[in-house]
């Protein structure tokens, strides 16, 4: 059975620039999401993070008045996957060569560590030069910066993708003392970043590269992933 690697953040703290810390972790719908799609199309699915640490909920993907009325579902699937499959993998004990798509969700962990982890890293240029797939949503693609080539480049520049935008970070009420964000990061790298309506699902395709914009389109391009893997349209 072909299987596909979530990778999570092991954040649970972002230090801010005026020196206070914003609690963090996985965002349910964006794990749970994607999970539910792949599982039910058949796929197994291997959780991951940096030292195998496993991040804990971020409480405002729980709370409806800022996930939505389908929160409770997805944070009880989310936390039923990661009880049921166990201590995650670490990372620099993962072979890509085992999965056949790499996924990475958001939270605002990867701005933390995922974009500049090195296991992360070597894990997206092998499955970028052998042509799998690979996901991110939300902040997921801040991951996507780790990946650096032998020559120094980043393997993703020139890549149109989508990503957490600069206007929803400011209506989140995160952007002011951020260290950095996201989506002007990804432009600085090169990537050919596009935003759509703030909140609202958008998601990018190029090649082999899946993104999508914010916790909404996370079932959206996990769609897309499945289709892509099974040769539906």
């Amino acid at each position: 059975m072909s299987k596909i690697l979530i990778v999570m953040s092991a954040a649970d703290v972002w230090e801010r620039t005026d020196g206070s810390a914003y609690p963090t972790g996985y965002w349910a719908e964006e794990l749970a999401a994607p999970h539910e799609k792949f599982t039910e199309a058949g796929f197994t699915v291997d959780f991951a993070s940096p030292g195998g640490v496993l991040q804990p909920l971020d409480a405002h993907s729980a709370d409806p008045e800022v996930a939505g009325p389908d929160c409770a579902h997805h944070v009880q699937h989310a936390e039923r996957a990661l009880r049921e499959f166990g201590p995650l993998l670490k990372l620099d004990e993962v072979d890509v060569a085992d999965y056949v798509a790499v996924v990475l969700p958001g939270g605002h962990g990867p701005v933390v560590d995922l974009y500049q982890d090195a296991d992360l890293g070597r894990l997206l240029v092998e499955a970028d030069a052998a042509g799998k797939i690979i996901g991110a949503v939300c902040h997921g693609p801040a991951g996507l910066l780790s990946a650096v080539g032998e020559d120094g480049s980043w393997v993703f520049a020139g890549r149109r993708m989508a990503a957490f935008t600069d206007e929803e970070e400011q209506l989140f009420g995160t952007a002011e003392n951020a260290p950095w964000l996201l989506a002007g990061a990804l432009r600085n790298k090169g990537a050919l970043h596009s935003g759509g309506p703030a909140y609202q699902a958008h998601t990018v395709r190029d090649r082999n590269l899946f993104t999508g914009q914010n916790p909404a389109s996370s079932a959206p391009m996990a769609e897309e992933i499945v289709a892509a893997l099974t040769g539906e349209k």
